[in-house]
């Protein structure tokens, strides 16, 4: 009995429509990752990107091994699955006799499913404890997309997907900006203002960075205590 071959496919588009690409991996039977591939696309749309993706896929597997292509696209999966046969009785078009969007693709892929055993399965992107393929895929098609350049290999050199779920780190808490405000009269009549840096009056008390402060001797110090300087 021949082994299936499990693979995950994926497609991004950074804008949609935007700089887009698609990336595929493809497993054994026990979903150990084996190889990846990643391409651009240009400015397209994720739907391409899908389905482009899965189209790459099939021809880079052996038609006459068994395959489970796992996907986070429903838009893939229904166009294979659910409207293929109806866009083909209606000449290509929708129910509500529209030109099937990206038809050409769909053709080559309808091609390339012919006489095989095709298994898809839909799994949710993004998810904590998601399918581990998808994952792969997924950072594959993204990085293609931002980079515009394709990528492949083994096992051994495999994308490493970004954490899902995890918080996005604090930015620190920035101190409160006191507005500007112009110089003001101490009690002893001579003009205060916000300290910028925090140090000690000439009575030996510290004041804090933004208090009000004045000349008090040969330094700077509370306002209260510059009545008793001369």
């Amino acid at each position: 009995m021949v082994e299936r071959v499990i693979a995950a496919c994926d497609g991004a588009a950074k804008g949609n429509p935007g700089p887009a690409a698609w990336a595929f991996v493809v497993a054994d039977g026990a979903g150990a990752p084996q190889f990846w591939k990643s391409g651009p696309l240009g400015h397209s749309t994720n739907n391409v990107g899908e389905l482009t993706a899965l189209e790459q896929l099939l021809e880079a597997t052996d038609r006459a091994v068994p395959l489970e292509v796992r996907l986070d696209s429903t838009y893939t999966r229904d166009a294979v699955t659910k409207w293929l046969a109806g866009w083909k009785r209606n000449g290509w078009k929708t129910a509500a006799g529209k030109p099937v969007a990206n038809r050409e693709l769909i053709q080559r892929i309808d091609a390339l499913l012919a006489d095989r055993d095709v298994t898809f399965v839909y799994v949710p992107a993004h998810q904590v404890g998601g399918d581990p393929l998808n994952a792969i895929a997924d950072k594959a098609a993204s990085d293609a997309a931002r980079s515009q350049q394709g990528a492949g290999g083994t096992a051994a050199d495999l994308p490493v997907p970004d954490p899902v779920g995890a918080a996005p780190a604090a930015r620190p808490a920035r101190p409160a900006r006191r507005p500007p405000t112009s110089a003001a009269r101490s009690g002893g009549g001579r003009p205060t203002l916000s300290a910028r840096f925090p140090g000690t009056c000439p009575c030996t008390r510290p004041y804090a960075k933004g208090d009000k402060i004045t000349k008090v001797g040969s330094g700077w110090g509370h306002p209260e205590c510059a009545a008793t300087q001369p």
